[in-house]
């Protein structure tokens, strides 16, 4: 039978605890399907801003702010790439780390900025738009052999990259497996098209939680890129990327009151503590801020967090609930699983780690800024 670990009366709440062994087994997961695809993985760790969860994991990393980068590289790790798309005010900063031994990648889909990068002497993937979803060419905009040729003119030419954001919004695996499939067409037909033109294109890289997962064939591929994967979290579990027994972060919170009349309990976990991301909201399941487990993890049937204010969750069955509600008395520690892995963890300093070979319980820091 699972029991909560003792610690946890020991922590003030609320807390972000983080499940070592589930951590490790979604790690494990994605290594095994890249090396089964024939592809490099290369972690995204903008959920994780953790040099203890990054040593874990090795090879080539991907971050999404320069603040990431400093603290990686100083932590030991060489190969990044930050994905986010440049802005030429950054430059500075990313020459500083490259200077430092860092080998640092920035991405682009225009010519202002592969102008500032060319003169920067800054090494770049050009951006792919494989869905609409935000920013990067089509495959075949002509301003793409011309990025090309600008950045290989000065000898800074890695290549192509993709991110279907879009994946996030359909269900299953056969949806995504087809979003894999178009990321890996509209990379590949730009890594062809630079080729055609006489340039070089090394690298193309795709990926998204959902799409390195479902993946198939990443033929002409070289890289596998994936975040919140080894967390997971609510918006994964409810489009079919994982299961619930799978989130590997809650929220530790206390009962601190009841509004029996109304069917709520109060807890000392709000917005502040879960972030106010409803991710959830849009899908068959709404989560509300959040799914309600037992100070073991154990799912409480039915029962979320159903409004948050900054320091307040209230809990509540779900709409349309036939379960009763349990009898849970102030000082009750309950844990939360969040909607969103990335934004719960950026409210907090650090993770409760409960850890895989059932000891001591750990704190690894995290850290944020840009």
């Amino acid at each position: 039978m699972t029991t909560a670990h003792p610690a946890l009366d020991g922590l003030t709440t609320p807390a972000l605890l983080l499940d070592e062994a589930r951590m490790i087994r979604n790690i494990d997961r994605l290594a095994a399907q890249a090396q089964t695809l024939g592809v490099t993985l290369r972690p995204h760790l903008k959920t994780a801003k953790s040099t203890e969860i990054a040593r874990r994991l090795g090879g080539p990393i991907t971050v999404s702010t320069l603040a990431e980068a400093e603290v990686f590289h100083a932590a030991g790790h060489t190969d990044i790439l930050y994905a986010v798309g440049i802005a030429p005010r950054k430059l500075p900063r990313v020459q500083a780390l490259r200077a430092a031994g860092c080998d640092l990648t920035v991405i682009l889909d225009s010519l202002a900025q592969a102008r500032a990068v060319a003169e920067a002497g800054v090494p770049a993937l050009i951006e792919i738009d494989s869905d609409g979803h935000r920013g990067g060419l089509v495959p075949d905009d002509p301003l793409l052999i011309r990025i090309g040729k600008l950045l290989q003119d000065a000898g800074l030419l890695r290549g192509v990259l993709t991110h279907a954001g879009e994946s996030y919004g359909v269900s299953g695996r056969e949806a995504h497996a087809g979003f894999a499939e178009m990321e890996r067409r509209a990379t590949v037909r730009a890594a062809e098209a630079l080729r055609g033109a006489g340039l070089t294109c090394a690298v193309v890289s795709t990926g998204s939680t959902p799409t390195a997962h479902a993946a198939r064939d990443l033929s002409g591929v070289t890289e596998l890129r994936a975040g919140v994967y080894m967390f997971f979290d609510l918006v994964m579990a409810g489009i079919g990327v994982c299961a619930r027994d799978d989130i590997a972060l809650s929220v530790l919170t206390t009962v601190i009151g009841h509004q029996r009349s109304k069917g709520w309990l109060m807890i000392d976990a709000g917005w502040m503590a879960m972030s106010r991301d409803r991710g959830t909201a849009a899908q068959a399941v709404d989560q509300g801020y959040g799914l309600v487990c037992d100070a073991a993890g154990r799912e409480v049937p039915d029962l979320i967090v159903a409004g948050a204010n900054q320091e307040h969750g209230i809990v509540s069955l779900r709409p349309g609930s036939k379960a009763e509600m349990p009898d849970l008395p102030v000082g009750t520690l309950l844990r939360i699983l969040p909607n969103h892995a990335c934004a719960t963890a950026a409210q907090h300093a650090r993770y409760h780690v409960i850890p895989a070979d059932g000891g001591p319980m750990a704190t690894w820091p995290r850290f944020g800024g840009w």
